[in-house]
């Protein structure tokens, strides 16, 4: 006679009713963007309960774990470019994505194609307990585990969507951690003080594994300092354990643990991208301290060269200049200010904005408005959109010239008919918003052939 099984070690794969049905690609986006009606939860439980039933391909990888308000993608993308130089077959995982689902994972700056993604998204669909229900970016997270696992990369950068401590991502045990600022943005689920903002980013550190931050406040620094004293993990700081700055020549220098680098081109523009490619030089001697890799001069200043990233100062139209900027809470507005600055001396400004109605939309027009000419509010097709007509409202102290089109297309055709050949036209609010203008300009969407 046969025993009865015992319930503890019935597998999950035993007790599913029946298999989910094959889905083609456009199918399984409209079933993973579906799962957005279960919010934004925090906790990594079910990520966890997922990844396990995959045979936690997590494990299998050796990754940098990417937080921070703003610069993440950026310095993310330079690692990527650098250890690709120096031979490493690396992973990038991404979010959110601008025009296709696929951008969010790469490898070698190579993104995935739709089928082979959806090879891994039905692995993951066949894993997934309804009576449990994920949301959209732990699937996705799921996904990206299980994709560079299958893929064997030689090393997975990871950036975290939210916040850090309760995101899906932070289920990792990275070879380095990585803070690139804290500021002001999702207070809502963040908290609304710089210092409870910290506290979640700071929620990535791991016992003994190393940390490197761009962060510069003494309040937030005291508390990541705190975290890496009760973890016993060595911390870097930018402006104490190293730094970079430009040259007269326009170059960079960077002084860093042990190396020095006294002239380096970028491939990205900005003053900020300075402070991001500091944050990425140092997080890659901490992996040569360890000796993950041994650093090549020459490899390193190629990865830099190489490194693209868009909707960051991206040229998308030469005459009128037409920039395309992600930027989208205050911190990210006032870089963008002084970029434009500093760049583009002497340029009469048009601003194109579209915003999120939940980001602090005072403090971006504050940083943004009083540099420009004119101004052209419009309305991504987003629900979390801000009203143009609520912006205009809130525009009026800072500047007189202001317009509301709500049609994204035709607000950048007015923008356009008021530039003049040696103007400049930014397009800027939101990185939805960037994926959308994109589009208009010839970016191949997700269904599109």
């Amino acid at each position: 006679m046969k025993l009865p099984q015992d319930p503890s070690t019935i597998s999950f794969r035993e007790t599913r009713m029946e298999k989910p049905p094959l889905l083609s690609y456009r199918e399984s986006i409209d079933y993973l963007f579906g799962l957005q009606k279960y919010g934004i939860k925090f906790g990594l439980n079910c990520t966890e309960n997922i990844l396990t039933r995959l045979g936690k391909p997590h494990h299998r990888l050796r990754c940098i774990h990417i937080a921070g308000t703003n610069g993440k993608g950026s310095t993310a993308a330079m690692l990527s470019s650098i250890l690709k130089q120096h031979g490493f077959r690396v992973g990038l995982y991404t979010s959110p994505h601008l025009v296709r689902f696929t951008e969010r994972f790469r490898i070698n700056d190579d993104e995935v194609s739709s089928e082979r993604i959806m090879e891994v998204f039905r692995r993951v669909r066949e894993v997934i307990d309804d009576a449990e229900p994920p949301t959209f970016f732990e699937v996705v997270t799921a996904m990206a585990f299980q994709y560079f696992a299958e893929e064997e990369v030689d090393c997975a950068i990871i950036e975290a969507g939210m916040g850090g401590r309760m995101d899906a991502t932070n289920v990792i045990r990275p070879q380095v951690s990585v803070i690139t600022n804290v500021s002001m943005d999702h207070e809502e689920f963040l908290g609304n003080t710089l210092g409870a903002i910290a506290r979640e980013k700071a929620g990535i550190i791991k016992d003994r594994v190393p940390i490197v931050t761009g962060v510069r406040q003494p309040l937030v620094q005291a508390i990541l300092k705190a975290a890496c004293l009760r973890s016993e993990s060595a911390i870097f700081r930018i402006g104490k354990d190293f730094q970079a700055k430009r040259n007269v020549d326009g170059s960079l220098r960077y002084k860093g643990l042990k190396r020095r680098f006294p002239s380096m081109s970028l491939n990205l523009i900005g003053g900020h991208q300075i402070h991001n490619a500091a944050v990425a030089l140092a997080t890659l001697e901490v992996l040569e301290n360890h000796r993950v890799l041994g650093l090549d001069t020459d490899l390193v200043l190629e990865g830099l060269l190489q490194v693209h990233w868009p909707a960051r100062l991206e040229v998308l139209q030469e005459s009128p200049l037409i920039l395309l900027d992600g930027a989208h809470n205050p911190d990210g507005a006032e870089s963008l200010r002084d970029a434009l600055k500093r760049l583009f001396p002497g340029r009469r400004l048009h601003l194109v904005l579209g915003i999120m109605a939940d980001k602090n939309l005072r403090g971006i027009l504050r940083r943004l408005l009083p540099s420009a000419e004119t101004v052209i509010f419009t309305r991504p097709r987003y629900a979390r959109a801000a009203n143009p007509e609520a912006l205009r409202r809130l525009a009026r102290p800072y500047l007189q010239r202001l317009y509301v089109i709500p049609d994204p297309e035709s607000a950048i055709q007015q923008a356009k008919s008021i530039a003049a050949p040696d103007d400049m036209i930014c397009i800027a609010g939101s990185l939805y918003f960037a994926g959308e203008v994109k589009e208009l300009f010839g970016e191949r969407g997700d269904f599109q052939r």
